[in-house]
């Protein structure tokens, strides 16, 4: 038996749970690439980046809690782009037992309700809808523990980046508020 035969006998929970791992694999995939490119980039890089947004503003910037209401601003937009897609792949990983959970308890109703209708004749008839029922549950889990690895490293990675952040901008913003 391959993977599609659970595939299939998991019916749409199943199939839904493999969409929803694609998409969460895509994800991670794309926010690791993301963040060691920036992680790659010097704080000076970075702080430059800052200045040059603040600067295509055309605002004055001859008071300097308007700077460093500015850098503030342009840092928390940073990292809001930064975060983005973080809150996805740990809703996929928070749903994915859920849902597979429903599935088998959708699949045990159904061989009750077999049950019900034709009695219990022949037992591994109801051992064979209980062991299909659990598919969902096993496929929930089978997504939700990567995409749940995936999200706490990718949070440890984003604390990182403000770290960086953090150190290319602060002490500019003090320099900026001694002169």
């Amino acid at each position: 038996m391959n993977l599609w035969y659970y595939v299939e006998k998991g019916g749409p929970i199943m199939y839904f749970l493999l969409f929803l791992n694609i998409v969460g694999y895509a994800l991670m995939i794309y926010k690791f690439i993301q963040f060691t490119m920036i992680k790659k980039r010097n704080a000076k890089h970075i702080f430059e980046d800052i200045i040059a947004s603040i600067k295509s503003r055309n605002v004055p910037l001859e008071d300097e809690h308007v700077i460093l209401e500015l850098i503030k601003d342009e840092v928390n937009s940073a990292m809001f782009k930064i975060e983005k897609g973080l809150n996805t792949i740990r809703i996929i990983s928070t749903i994915s037992p859920l849902l597979g959970l429903l599935g088998t308890v959708l699949g045990i109703l159904s061989a009750f309700t077999a049950i019900s209708k034709q009695g219990l004749s022949d037992p591994s008839l109801f051992a064979g809808g209980i062991s299909l029922a659990l598919i969902t549950t096993v496929g929930g889990l089978i997504v939700a523990i990567p995409h749940n690895i995936g999200y706490n490293y990718l949070n440890r990675m984003v604390d990182a980046i403000e770290i960086i952040l953090e150190q290319a901008v602060f002490p500019t913003m003090f320099k900026v508020k001694d002169n």
